[in-house]
């Protein structure tokens, strides 16, 4: 835990204590703050209580006198409207912040130079993110990782000149953390998404600039309008700047040449790291993931042979892409985190064609119209869930399919189809293009039921993971 010391003797409201909300104020409490502690849900006041805090409604007795409030990420801050609670808070004057900005107060105030990367965009942080942390890891370094990656970040170890912190942070984080200063920014992409919570793109994609031009170095792909803007706008301002293009080269920037990641200077092209063989690597959009890890780790000062190890050895991050190993000749590789066409996209574009896809769920607006190019790649489709009947008309003629129900039935055949087939490396992809709960909970049980079946088949041998 990293104890929040900068408000010590101080009274702060904890607003919301789900996820990292009662890590949050335990970390206040350890820091001797006041702790005030409020959530909507019953369950939730009631374990804070067994934990000793005070519970009180901050819409009932109000914030006049108190530091801080402290909101949860999941808490309207100002679309579609700010919720009650922001309002009292502006009233009273009483600044509102989150966990990230508590961490950063306190590492200026314990470690100000404790290096730290920090991670955002529409598609592919956490990939990234754990990426880094791996690649830290295999080369000998101290690393914390979480933020919105699933550990709180106030449960990490506290900030010190010797470890690395790697944190994951959602664009309601950055909202809420105006001392956010990493030692590395990287942003990623951006494409429309909790537009919602935002209002706007333009917004949108402001909130994700903040963290990239207030770092040490910023690390941001430029392969979409919005991010080559920003891009742009810092080096005009001479901000410490590598660029990341897969589709295309850039100078003083890395790019992809095939499977290679090749960095282009002033002395020519060099040659970074080849992500050919590397499962959980595969595909342009993991190669830009790649691509940021390197960068950020390059700038902490790992060198490119403990680099291009720690790529061989990264097992991949659960459900997103993740190869799971081998039955017969089948690669079986979960993509549950796939929950939309455009994710679906970036898994059928990984593979040249034997793709055997389990697919179905309860489909999101425009169901997989947008993957007839990918068609051609598919030897089978295995539709599960409520929406067989849409992708079944939606697949028609163009690939072979059965319509199976559920994922163990698709499983099951998806395995022996594909060791039937004459493709020299088929694979058997999990990837739904849709949200889950018509069957499972979420995204995470979904793959989760499908790794067990995967390793509880006869003949399951696990990927081998390289030192």
């Amino acid at each position: 835990m990293t104890p929040v010391t900068c408000f010590s003797g101080k009274t702060v409201t904890v607003f919301g204590l789900g996820g990292s909300g009662l890590v949050t104020a335990e970390a206040l409490r350890a820091g001797g703050a006041h702790v005030l502690a409020w959530d909507d849900k019953q369950a939730a006041r009631d374990k804070a209580a067994e934990a000793g805090f005070t519970i009180a409604d901050p819409l009932v007795g109000g914030l006049n006198g108190q530091d801080a409030l402290v909101l949860s990420p999941g808490v309207p801050l100002t679309h579609p409207a700010p919720h009650p609670v922001v309002l009292t808070a502006r009233d009273a004057g009483v600044e509102i912040i989150g966990d990230i900005e508590l961490f950063f107060r306190q590492r200026a105030l314990v470690a100000p130079d404790a290096p730290c990367v920090a991670i955002t965009g529409t598609n592919g942080k956490s990939t990234t993110t754990a990426l880094i942390a791996h690649l830290l890891q295999a080369a000998g370094r101290d690393v914390a990782m979480g933020g919105n990656i699933g550990t709180a970040i106030l449960a990490l170890p506290p900030p010190d000149n010797a470890r690395v912190h790697v944190i994951e942070c959602s664009t309601f984080q950055i909202d809420l953390a105006p001392s956010l200063v990493p030692s590395i920014g990287i942003l990623t992409n951006l494409t429309p998404d909790h537009l919602d919570r935002h209002g706007t793109m333009a917004l949108y994609a402001a909130i994700k600039q903040r963290l990239v031009a207030v770092s040490g170095l910023a690390v941001i792909g430029v392969d979409d309008p919005y991010c080559l803007g920003i891009a742009d706008r810092l080096a005009a301002q001479g901000h410490p700047l590598v660029r990341l293009a897969m589709e295309h080269s850039v100078q003083d920037g890395i790019s992809r040449d095939g499977t290679r990641l090749v960095r282009t200077g002033p002395d020519g092209v060099t040659v970074l790291a080849d992500l050919a063989g590397i499962p959980s690597l595969r595909g342009v959009h993991n190669a830009q993931n790649a691509a940021a890890a390197i960068a950020a780790v390059r700038a902490l000062g790992v060198d490119g042979d403990a680099i291009r190890r720690g790529l061989r050895s990264f097992p991949g991050l659960a459900h997103r892409m993740q190869p799971l190993g081998h039955i017969g000749r089948a690669l079986i590789v979960n993509d549950s985190k796939a929950t939309n066409a455009e994710a679906t996209e970036k898994a059928l574009a990984s593979f040249a064609g034997g793709i055997h896809w389990i697919i179905g769920g309860v489909a999101k607006e425009g169901g997989i119209a947008g993957l007839q190019p990918f068609f051609d790649r598919i030897d089978h489709a295995y539709l599960i869930g409520k929406s067989t009947p849409v992708f079944a008309q939606q697949l028609g003629d163009a690939v072979p399919f059965s319509e199976c129900g559920t994922l163990e039935q698709a499983f099951a055949a998806a395995v022996a189809r594909a060791n039937a087939s004459d493709h020299p490396e088929p694979v058997v992809l999990l990837s739904p293009a849709c949200a889950s709960y018509d069957q499972f909970p979420n995204f995470e049980v979904r793959g989760a039921r499908f790794k067990d079946m995967a390793e509880a088949m006869t003949g399951f041998r696990q990927m081998e993971k390289d030192a």
